[in-house]
């Protein structure tokens, strides 16, 4: 994918901030609406997902309208927009509310970053990915700084912050739309306990 495809796939995922901003300034992180919300709109994605798949003619249309920010392993996988959609639908279902939200930015915010600050000034490769030094740095101190500015302790902003830089870092199996929040989430839900 080049930079400029990259750049507008991340535009895109930035925008998933409204998300998190809904949750908490529309919804007054009602639960039960945004669960409502979130299930509707992965269903949806859904259905235009295996539409895609099985239907000739929509997967052409799909791929006229998406294919050019659509990364190589999405054209036969689920796109990243519906892993973001199950993933944010598992924060609002299991962390409580601020930190849900603040998974979910994380997602948003930490992985634009990385990306944006790593290909265009990332030099320092390490742990033998494709990722960079500044693009990981970039991920932790967006999410940090958003996470200072979002939740009530700094605690919670910087070890939030640190776990979903370690999803986005390591290389696993899973998207990583489900690790960053999902890992980001579980990290301050313990950390909340004690502090």
């Amino acid at each position: 994918m080049g930079r400029l495809s990259e750049a507008a796939r991340k535009s895109i995922h930035l925008s998933s901030l409204v998300i998190p901003f809904g949750y908490r300034y529309v919804l007054g992180y009602n639960r039960h609406m945004a669960f409502i919300l979130l299930f509707s709109a992965l269903t949806i994605s859904l259905v235009i997902e295996f539409n895609r798949f099985w239907q000739k003619s929509f997967r052409k249309t799909f791929y006229r309208i998406f294919g050019s920010i659509l990364r190589r392993h999405e054209f036969k996988d689920l796109t990243g927009a519906t892993y973001l959609l199950f993933a944010s639908l598992l924060c609002v279902a299991f962390f409580e509310p601020r930190i849900a939200a603040a998974s979910i930015a994380f997602l948003s915010i930490g992985d634009t970053f990385a990306a944006l600050i790593g290909m265009n000034f990332g030099k320092r490769k390490f742990l033998g990915n494709s990722k960079t030094l500044e693009g990981s740095l970039a991920c932790f101190v967006s999410c940090m700084i958003f996470g200072i500015w979002w939740l009530s302790s700094p605690w919670l902003a910087i070890l939030g912050a640190l776990a979903a830089t370690a999803a986005e870092l390591l290389n696993i199996a899973l998207d990583d739309n489900i690790t960053i929040p999902l890992t980001a989430g579980i990290v301050m839900s313990l950390v909340s306990v004690f502090i």
